[in-house]
């Protein structure tokens, strides 16, 4: 019931940017037919992204939100990770139409005017994009949506570039060189296509799987601190983000005597300490495994009747050597 209150209240979120981007693109078209800026039409190329961004992470956030089904086991949650990856695109394709319209100006020249009223409508703007973006950012970090921060960091890149813009006009304004305009144009438009590549590359990690060593090292922590010594050794984590889930793949090493009903009990507490211990939806598949006799010098268990090894060292779990595929032993 939580994640499905969360989802509405991400998805009424998001509507509400889709909306405000309409609006605010209007408002930045007015300016540019004031002025006759090309940083101001930089401005205004950025805002048609927002409003096709906006869209597109409403629908992904619909569909995120949409139960397991037999086509779809793990969910809808990765979708938010292709929406990311062409909003970034997008970004970057309207990086290059003002990268093309300033060299344009730069190369024949161009003379903005009425810039005061311009300064005026983009400035109003720029501060209804921050408080967006600002609130966008938390509460997809709160909520662990990509497309709510996706959205957000897009709407402050947004800022940054109308801020310059209204800089750009006053200087315009009072020394009256008019090649400041499309040089600044140039400087946003680079700009906006290096936070367009940052998204795409997020997103891409998504997608591929990437190992998140700040999951991991988070999970390798947790279980450090509440180590059981019944919990020989874990290895060949994996962790995937499926929207604001998280599935989690793991081998836990228990002592080879345990009955299944006692092996499944431990497992259940593993599951019920990482979840107790994260914000997110976890769903677990761990592997059990039966201790070797090279287990028996990493093994905790000092009290172990058929111990066939001494004791030689404790392995401190870390983001490295929860991953790896083998089980430890005394060389890891």
């Amino acid at each position: 019931m939580e994640n499905q209150h969360s989802s509405k209240t991400n998805f009424a979120f998001q509507k509400t940017v889709a909306i405000a981007g309409i609006g605010l693109f209007i408002g930045k078209l007015i300016a540019w037919h004031l002025t006759n800026s090309d940083a101001v039409f930089s401005d205004a190329m950025e805002s048609i992204v927002n409003i096709i961004a906006g869209f597109m992470g409403l629908y992904s956030l619909y569909l995120a939100a949409k139960p397991k089904d037999i086509d779809h086991p793990y969910g809808h949650g990765k979708v938010e990770f292709v929406t990311s990856g062409i909003e970034g695109a997008l970004i970057i394709f309207a990086g290059i139409i003002i990268l093309v319209q300033a060299v344009d100006s730069l190369l024949h020249g161009n003379v903005p005017k009425k810039l005061d009223w311009g300064m005026l409508i983009i400035a109003v703007t720029a501060v209804i994009n921050y408080l967006m973006g600002y609130i966008s950012v938390k509460k997809g970090i709160r909520e662990n949506s990509l497309v709510l921060q996706s959205s957000g960091k897009h709407l402050q890149s947004d800022t940054l570039t109308t801020l310059g813009v209204v800089i750009s006009l006053i200087l315009v304004y009072l020394t009256k060189i008019y090649w400041i305009d499309a040089a600044v144009a140039l400087i946003f438009g680079g700009y906006i296509m290096f936070v367009g590549y940052k998204i795409i590359r997020k997103a891409l990690s998504g997608i591929m799987d990437e190992a998140d060593q700040e999951l991991l090292s988070k999970m390798a922590k947790i279980l450090n601190e509440n180590r059981k010594r019944e919990w020989i050794d874990i290895h060949n984590t994996r962790i995937q983000q499926h929207g604001s889930g998280l599935h989690i793949d793991a081998h836990l090493t228990l002592p080879w005597y345990f009955e299944l009903r006692k092996a499944h009990e431990e497992m259940e507490e593993t599951y019920k300490l990482i979840s107790e211990n994260s914000s997110r939806a976890i769903e677990f598949n761990f592997h059990l495994d039966d201790c070797k006799p090279f287990s028996c010098e990493i093994c905790q268990l000092s009290e172990c009747q058929v111990r066939q090894r001494p004791f030689v060292k404790k392995i401190v779990w870390n983001e490295n050597n929860i991953s790896q595929v083998d089980k430890h032993d005394v060389t890891t």
